[in-house]
């Protein structure tokens, strides 16, 4: 059986046999094998899978709890964002497409483009937009203003947007059939609201989607 350490699109760590091509951490949560907390800390993130030959036991007591993502989309969703280490240039791109999101912050001696977010600033504003009390936060918005890579919450579960439609996603099989996109209306959005807008600015995640999907 597959050990629980999987992340799916509502943040929630369950068993699944999908393999992840992203790894990451949100903290300590485990002992012994067993996960025991959803969380520790603000700081949740997304890293390649493998980096400087680095080795990382999973499990290691008092160390972070390895976790994988089927896709960034899915990463994004659940609520983290890039390494500023092991993903150096995708962190820098979220935070570009940040900053174009928010509009600039200006502090003394910076120009009139502002500065770039720094992981603090990121981290506690997604923590908030993530999270209603111990669960994910869910929003509205209009499914014509959704770009590519947002999870939303249908009938059927979870489902990503891909252009003009959406990919249904489940912790057992990824992703399956493809309906098409609403026109008109609002979506139940499952990705952060901050992230939604980081999408639309230009940042462009891995979506795992297969061909014909």
């Amino acid at each position: 059986m597959a050990s629980r350490n999987r992340v799916a699109p509502t943040g929630e760590i369950v068993s699944s046999p999908l393999r992840g091509q992203l790894m990451g951490n949100r903290g300590c949560l485990h002992r012994d094998r067993e996960v025991v907390r959803p969380w520790q800390g603000r700081r949740w993130i997304t890293c390649v899978t493998s980096f400087k030959d680095r080795h990382l036991q999973q499990w290691a007591p008092g160390r972070y709890t390895v976790l994988f993502f089927h896709d960034e989309a899915v990463a994004l969703a659940a609520g983290h964002r890039p390494c500023a280490e092991c993903r150096r240039a995708d962190y820098n791109a979220f935070r570009e497409a940040w900053h174009s999101a928010r509009g600039p912050r200006r502090d003394a001696g910076q120009g009139a483009r502002g500065r770039l977010p720094g992981a603090d600033e990121v981290d506690a504003a997604l923590h908030v937009d993530r999270l209603d009390g111990r669960t994910q936060r869910l929003h509205r918005a209009a499914w014509a203003t959704l770009p590519d890579g947002t999870f939303v919450r249908t009938d059927d579960g979870a489902a990503v947007v891909v252009g003009a439609a959406l990919v249904n996603w489940s912790s057992d099989h990824g992703y399956g059939a493809a309906t098409k996109r609403p026109r008109t209306g609002q979506a139940e959005v499952m990705t952060p609201a901050i992230t939604v807008a980081v999408l639309r600015a230009g940042y462009a995640p891995l979506i795992a989607v297969p061909p014909g999907g």
